[in-house]
């Protein structure tokens, strides 16, 4: 490793975050988009779902955050995409550099912007009533939880950025993982689902998530969700990582 990594690392990483300062585009989908969903659950199909609570805005934040760093990955692919075939890697990887501080460096952006976002959802749904008795632990494994998602959903976006042939080969592993979140208890208890759209729910990676993090932020029992949570997430990064490794080191 260039004894210099962490360095090299930090510059690529403001390097990214000033593309996505700059992009309107990536401001509106990751963060705009979420919200406008929590206001239009909320305030209008809220008051129709037996969600088994007095403020729906409670149930739903859990799966309107996840959505959010669904909603980033196609723009961590497609930045990959364009990074590779406009020769970037090769410009980086012929200076006195860490060579994987680029790829690093989008890994870390992704990260660091999702957080923002998340920021701000979490702000918009404290004016929209959204309360929560946990406690600063409780929060903190939130946090962990959704970064741990957000990893593994990025190094995925990582092999489909640097395997794509195209821009539209890039963007479209974003399409199957914007659907995990919507058919899974994030909006409504998988009681309520026909019987094959249930078992699916039940045991898809995303349920189990939303189900730990509403736990906690409500400060209620967590459970085996917890664990079922950490074991998808990590279990999930690790493989994509190793995948994104092998495929970095042969396209860059």
């Amino acid at each position: 490793m260039n004894s210099y990594f962490f360095s090299d690392m930090s510059v690529m990483l403001g390097r990214s975050m000033r593309h996505i300062f700059r992009s309107l585009d990536t401001i509106i989908t990751v963060t705009i988009m979420p919200i406008a969903m929590m206001l239009l659950f909320v305030y209008v199909f809220g008051g129709a779902i037996q969600s088994g609570t007095d403020n729906y805005v409670n149930y739903v934040l859990p799966g309107i955050l996840l959505i959010a760093v669904a909603n980033s990955i196609g723009y961590v692919s497609y930045r990959l995409f364009l990074d590779k075939q406009r020769g970037i890697f090769e410009r980086f990887n012929s200076m006195p550099i860490a060579h994987s501080a680029a790829l690093w460096g989008h890994v870390l952006t992704s990260l660091v912007s999702n957080a923002i976002s998340l920021v701000v959802i979490v702000l918009v749904a404290l004016l929209m009533g959204f309360r929560s008795p946990a406690g600063i632990l409780s929060w903190l494994a939130v946090a962990g939880i959704i970064a741990l998602f957000t990893l593994a959903l990025t190094w995925i976006a990582a092999i489909a950025g640097l395997s794509a042939k195209s821009v539209d080969g890039a963007g479209v592993i974003a399409y199957p993982i914007h659907f995990l979140p919507i058919i899974s208890s994030a909006f409504v208890p998988t009681a309520s689902m026909p019987g094959p759209v249930r078992a699916f729910a039940e045991n898809q990676p995303v349920t189990p998530i939303v189900e730990a993090i509403r736990a906690l932020l409500l400060n209620q029992p967590v459970g085996n969700e917890i664990w079922i949570a950490l074991a998808w997430c990590a279990g999930i990064m690790l493989v994509a990582y190793i995948f994104a490794g092998r495929v970095y080191k042969m396209r860059a």
